[in-house]
């Protein structure tokens, strides 16, 4: 096994940080603290510091810390990466990218701020901007991880070309699946209901359905059908790299699809609970990750291999 070196260490860290930012962020819309600092950004409540936050100031203020730390690290990934340009071009660029989706990432969250899209607010703008926000956050997960799959030194392992426009559909049906779990997951925070573990699922799903509903409880079926339908096909292309003897990404890639359909069953059930959708989404960006890595990993593009065994050192 290769050795791994300080940068791709660094790069996994930076990804795995980042998850937990994703993932403090769906608590602060869980909670209703995406208020907590007024509709003022970068400040707090017209203050650099809060100094007399409740409990929710504390969350989002917390929030916004903890999101100002990941750009630190991306501007250190950045930096790094910029020392191995010469040799290593991909490298550079993909961290490039990657600072470009967390810029981008900020920018949205003050949109949700300054414009109010937030807490209790249940309009057709918060959750078109929320859906995009979530696609934006896949981007950035993406391009982190290739920054530190680059770094490991790894090249294309495929005995034949996978087909190209398969896995891209793959990863537009993946897209399209979040997309419709984050207006899901704002429907549920916006609107609970109960858990339906006496039997009586059907007839929530037919009340959900009624033209009387919010259009945010009336989306809620489409998930579930688009994210049945996606883990099916992206099932079929891990179990085709087994076939090829593809190796582990192709297993830990089934795993956590089987996993996030029992989640999805269970998150039904259960009405959504706030440490289930955690759950939920931590699982998701897992699979989206493992998903991308296979297009990496398999698909022949030699020109994003490196060229030495010690140039990303």
């Amino acid at each position: 096994m290769t050795k791994r070196t300080p940068l791709e260490r660094f790069a996994w860290l930076y990804l795995a940080y980042l998850f937990a930012v994703i993932l403090f962020g769906a608590w602060v819309r869980i909670s209703g603290s995406g208020n907590g600092c007024g509709n003022h950004w970068p400040v707090c409540n017209g203050e650099i510091l809060p100094t007399a936050p409740n409990v929710k100031t504390v969350i989002e203020f917390t929030h916004r810390l903890t999101s100002g730390l990941s750009g630190i690290l991306g501007l250190v990934l950045l930096g790094w990466a910029w020392r191995k340009r010469a040799v290593h071009p991909w490298l550079f660029r993909a961290a490039a990218f990657s600072m470009f989706f967390l810029l981008l990432e900020a920018f949205i969250g003050a949109v949700l701020v300054k414009k109010e899209l937030v807490a209790n607010d249940a309009s057709a703008s918060r959750a078109l901007v929320v859906a995009l926000h979530l696609v934006n956050t896949m981007l950035l997960t993406a391009t982190a991880a290739t920054v530190a799959w680059l770094a490991s030194g790894r090249r294309s392992i495929a005995t034949a070309r996978v087909a190209g426009a398969v896995w891209l559909l793959a990863m537009v049906a993946f897209i399209l699946t979040n997309m419709t779990g984050a207006v899901t997951a704002l429907g549920d925070t916006l609107f609970p209901v109960q858990p339906a573990l006496n039997g009586d699922l059907w007839a929530r799903v037919r009340d959900d359905l009624s033209a009387s509903q919010h259009f945010l409880v009336r989306l809620r079926l489409i998930h579930p059908l688009v994210a049945v339908s996606t883990a099916l096909g992206t099932a079929l292309l891990f179990l085709r790299l087994l076939l090829r003897k593809a190796g582990t990404l192709a297993q830990v890639g089934l795993g956590l699809v089987a996993t996030q359909v029992s989640l999805g069953l269970l998150n039904v059930a259960l009405a959504a609970p706030p440490w289930m959708q955690i759950v939920h989404l931590l699982v998701s960006q897992c699979l989206w990750v493992v998903v991308w890595l296979s297009v990496l990993s398999f698909w022949r593009q030699p020109a994003l291999g490196r060229s030495g065994g010690s140039q990303a050192a």
